[in-house]
C-alpha cells in the first residue's frame, strides 16, 4: 500500500493511515492524527518523532478527539494546527471548538449532522454530552466533591449527572472522583501461547483481561485508570475459575466464554460490546455490519473505536471484527494475536 493510495482513498482504513505514518506522508497531514497509548501524545503523519510500535497507535481523524480521549498534542509537530482541505472536517472541527468553548451550535443542521457523522461517527449532541463528562470527570478529580463540579462541567442538577454518569463511570461520581477508592482488585498474571495474560476481577466479576509482552506493562495498565484502588495479585486463588476459563479457551477445550463482568462503557460502547458478543465462535463480522446491527449504519468509526477500547480480550471478543475487504483491521492486543485467534477459531469449528 503506497502513501498515495493513503491520499486517494475518501475514507483511509488503520492500515492505509499506518503506511502513511510510516512514509511520514506531509500530504495526510490535517486528514487524521496518530496517537500513542504509551506516551499520551498525538502527532501529524509527518512528525519526525521516533516511529512508535503499531500495536501501541490509535487514529482520530481530527485532533479534538484525540483531546477528547485525553491524549496531549506533540509539541514537535503541532498537529492541532494542520489545517485540511476537507470541508467537513474543518465544520467539525469548527463545531468542536464551539462545543467545548461553551458556544452553541447549531446541532440540528442537517449538513453539521451530516459532517459529524462521517468525521466521527456521532451527533454534535453526542460530542457534547462526551465532552461535558469528561470535563466532569476532570473537574471531580481535581475538586474532590461533586457539586463545584457539577457546575464547572455544565450540569444543571445533581440528579441529573448521576443519572446520565453512573453507568459510563461504573461507579458513583464521588468514588470515581477519588481514582476508585475503597474498591478491592485482585489479579494474576500467567504465561499462555499469546504472551502474558492478566486477568483482574472485583468482587462483582471480571473488569480486566489483557495480553501483552511483560507484567510490567499490564500491571502498569492496570493501576493507570484507578491509582487509588486496592490493587492486590490474588494468591489466594480466587480467581482460579475464571482464569480456568479463560486458559480452557485458549488451549481449545472450550469454545465458549461466559463470565461476569464489571466494567465500565458508555451506551454506545455497551451496545457496540453487546453485539460483539453475539458473533458466533469461529465467525467474523466487519465493523461497518456491527454498526448495521446496532442501528447506526453510518457509525463505523465509532464501532471501530469502541472495539479498541474493550477491556476484556476474549471476553468480549472484539478479535472477531475485521475490515469490510475481509483484511483483520487492528486490534488493541497486536494484530499478530488476533490473526491467531481467529486462525484457532476457524480450525476448530
Amino acid at each position: 500500500m503506497t502513501s498515495a493510495a493513503v491520499v486517494s482513498a475518501s475514507s483511509p482504513s488503520a492500515d492505509e493511515r499506518w503506511h502513511a505514518v510510516v512514509a511520514r506522508d506531509r500530504r495526510c497531514d490535517g486528514k487524521f492524527v496518530y496517537a500513542v497509548r504509551s506516551t499520551g501524545i498525538y502527532c501529524r503523519p509527518s512528525c519526525a518523532s521516533r516511529r512508535p510500535r503499531r500495536t501501541q497507535v490509535t487514529f482520530f481523524s481530527i485532533p479534538e478527539a484525540a483531546e477528547r480521549e485525553g491524549y496531549r498534542a506533540c509539541l514537535r509537530c503541532r498537529p492541532a494546527d494542520a489545517t485540511s482541505a476537507d470541508p467537513a472536517i474543518a465544520l467539525v472541527r469548527e463545531a468542536c471548538r464551539a462545543i467545548e468553548s461553551g458556544t452553541s451550535v447549531r446541532a440540528r443542521s442537517s449538513q453539521l449532522a451530516r459532517a459529524f457523522k462521517r468525521v466521527l461517527g456521532i451527533t454534535p449532541k453526542q460530542y457534547a454530552d462526551t465532552h461535558r463528562l469528561g470535563r466532569f470527570k476532570q473537574e471531580l478529580k481535581r475538586r474532590k466533591h461533586v457539586s463545584p463540579a457539577l457546575y464547572e462541567a455544565g450540569y444543571g442538577s445533581s440528579s441529573r449527572v448521576y443519572e446520565r454518569t453512573h453507568e459510563q463511570l461504573g461507579m458513583t461520581p464521588a468514588r470515581y472522583a477519588h481514582g476508585g477508592a475503597g474498591i478491592g482488585i485482585a489479579y494474576v498474571t500467567i504465561p499462555t501461547s499469546l504472551g502474558r495474560l492478566l486477568v483482574a476481577a472485583t468482587e462483582r466479576g471480571v473488569c480486566r483481561v489483557m495480553l501483552g509482552d511483560t507484567d510490567a506493562a499490564l500491571e502498569a495498565d492496570l493501576l493507570s485508570e484507578f491509582p487509588t484502588a486496592r490493587v492486590v495479585q490474588d494468591k489466594s486463588g480466587k480467581l482460579a475459575g475464571w482464569v480456568g476459563a479463560i486458559l480452557a479457551y485458549l488451549n481449545d477445550r472450550e469454545p465458549h466464554l461466559d463470565l461476569p463482568l464489571d466494567i465500565r462503557a458508555t451506551a454506545f460502547q455497551r451496545r457496540v460490546w453487546q453485539e460483539l458478543q453475539k458473533i458466533p465462535f469461529g465467525k467474523t463480522r466487519s465493523y461497518a455490519e456491527v454498526a448495521r446491527r446496532i442501528g447506526q449504519p453510518q457509525a463505523t468509526r465509532a464501532v471501530a473505536r469502541a472495539c479498541a477500547m474493550n477491556p476484556v480480550a476474549l471476553l468480549i471478543p472484539c478479535h472477531r471484527v475485521v475490515r469490510g475487504d475481509g483484511e483483520l483491521g487492528g486490534y488493541r492486543w497486536g494484530v499478530e494475536r488476533k490473526e491467531t485467534l481467529l486462525e484457532n477459531e476457524r480450525s476448530r469449528s
